[in-house]
């Protein structure tokens, strides 16, 4: 079994960035080791994938449709497995002295799968689809800040912020903004037309995908295999049992209480990335009785977050502390308190709002993590000692993100983090967010939001990030009880890099043009 700990970054080195600079950090790690062979057809068993999923970039929730998009699609800037920034469609970029205007270098020579030239044009109009008012894009907090794109010849696009924001290359990496061709006064998504490495040669949304490589693609470093084919394995016995059939080549979402014993299953590798994943309980602030504050804490002391991390991951993570900062990243808040299991003080929240019991109902499905029914089941035990009394849910997996998620009351969700806090905050937290979970609401912490991101010392900046997370835990609308690892695991006909990205699952679901069949 292999652990590999993705790195941190560092905010201030990519005001000014090239291609030059950055080109080792791009390039497939694991091509030292052994060159990559071209050829073959992956086959990969997702435990993701809905049948209300879409092809609108705009309204990605799946892990099905971000591997999807990975492959077919391409961005401005990319995490590389060592969680640098990279170039990806713009070959450079510049920030003005208050990092308030950028400068992207559109890179020559892109092409999408039916053999249009990649445009300036198609840069903008991909931006703005997610701009505006009434945007329901779950990108629009991370591009709201954006007051004007402009062009300058036939290379260049010019994006001027409210504000400094020196971490806008990296929200530019973010899985829903991927650069499509301009159609009229939008783009064309519904096509799958990308120019990403591989061509999308039919999808059924929710239950498979199947892509060809872009043998026209700008790079020949990447996109090793001839084809690849996704498919929605929602049970975990399903995907388990694929895996070690031979049906499947690859699968994400190990049983982690089987997965010492899968690993030791000839002619399969398990692989465990430490990140900054983490798994989510959010209540809807909106509704009582979790517009109280005191509730809210009350739950926060009522759920044994260790026992989470030794019953429900095995091992395979870390307690979190109810803000989406990892201990690994660098504005993490060292000094915070850790909340622990406290069932008298969750008596004493519970009294501060007037009540001596209290009585929930969780909704939970496997669809937002496995074992997350399980998970319920735990937070139920522990809670009945703090006289909170949970009623526990199980929702079906199919629909659980469109008709469960953001619409009961109190619910689970997983989170893959972010490369950077603002984008986490921005897209979660920010009140407003089409993604804010809890539909929580901190002037305070918004406030700090918008300040942070201007912020261009790091000293000031880091404390503001440490209030941010204070607040998330103290005040927030979501448990954060903890930081998952990635688990997956593939045959050993797979050769896989020494260094695998740590951003998403599956090497930052770049795994389609990352790996190779050895």
């Amino acid at each position: 079994m292999t652990l590999i700990n993705g790195g941190l970054l560092d905010r201030r080195g990519f005001l000014k960035t090239t291609a030059a600079t950055v080109a080792a950090a791009s390039l497939p790690l694991g091509a030292a080791r052994a060159a990559p062979k071209r050829g073959g057809h992956l086959r990969v068993g997702l435990g993701h994938g809905q049948t209300t999923d879409t092809l609108n970039p705009g309204l990605y929730d799946s892990g099905f449709m971000i591997a999807w998009t990975h492959a077919v699609h391409g961005r401005l800037t990319q995490v590389g497995p060592d969680g640098s920034l990279t170039p990806e469609l713009a070959e450079s970029w510049e920030a003005s002295e208050d990092a308030a205007e950028w400068r992207f270098k559109i890179r020559k020579g892109v092409q999408f799968h039916d053999g249009q030239e990649l445009t300036v044009q198609d840069v903008v109009s991909s931006i703005n689809f997610h701009r505006g008012e009434g945007s329901t894009s779950a990108a629009a907090p991370l591009v709201e800040p954006v007051r004007d794109i402009t062009t300058e010849g036939d290379d260049t696009v010019v994006f001027k912020l409210s504000g400094g924001n020196a971490d806008f290359p990296f929200l530019l990496t973010d899985y829903h903004l991927p650069i499509c061709k301009a159609d009229g006064d939008s783009i064309d998504w519904q096509s799958g037309n990308g120019c990403g490495t591989y061509k999308s040669a039919s999808i059924d949304l929710g239950v498979s995908a199947n892509l060809e490589r872009h043998e026209n693609h700008w790079r020949d470093d990447v996109a090793f295999f001839d084809s690849v084919e996704f498919l929605a394995l929602i049970d975990l016995n399903a995907r388990t049992t694929a895996l070690v059939s031979g049906d499947v080549d690859v699968i994400d979402r190990v049983d982690l209480k089987t997965a010492g014993l899968l690993g030791r299953k000839p002619g399969v590798n398990v692989h465990s990335i430490s990140g900054k994943a983490h798994y989510s309980i959010p209540t809807d602030v909106r509704r009582a009785p979790y517009d109280d504050n005191n509730v809210r804490q009350a739950l926060k002391y009522g759920v044994n977050r260790q026992e989470m991390v030794d019953k429900i991951l095995f091992g395979f993570g870390s307690i979190g502390n109810d803000h989406p900062v990892g201990a690994g990243e660098q504005y993490f808040n060292s000094e915070l308190e850790q909340k622990q299991y406290d069932p008298d003080k969750a008596k004493w929240y519970l009294q501060q709002s007037g009540i001596d019991n209290l009585q929930v109902n969780l909704s939970a499905a496997d669809a937002a993590f496995g074992g997350a029914v399980d998970a319920a089941v735990l937070f139920q035990a522990s809670a009945k000692a703090a006289s909170i009394d949970i009623n526990v849910i199980r929702e079906p997996n199919d629909g659980y993100w469109s008709d469960v998620w953001m619409k009961k009351e109190f619910t689970f969700s997983y989170w893959a983090g972010r490369p950077v806090p603002d984008q986490m905050f921005s897209t979660a937290y920010q009140c407003g967010a089409s993604w804010n979970e809890s539909f929580w609401c901190n002037e305070r912490f918004d406030d700090l939001l918008i300040k942070a991101r201007a912020e261009l010392d790091n000293a000031k900046r880091r404390d503001m990030y440490w209030e941010m997370q204070e607040i998330c835990a103290t005040d927030g609308g979501a448990i954060i009880p903890m930081f998952n690892d990635w688990v997956f695991a593939v045959n050993d006909k797979l050769g896989l890099p020494e260094v695998m990205g740590s951003d998403w699952d599956l090497d930052g679901n770049r795994f389609m043009e990352r790996w190779w069949f050895a």
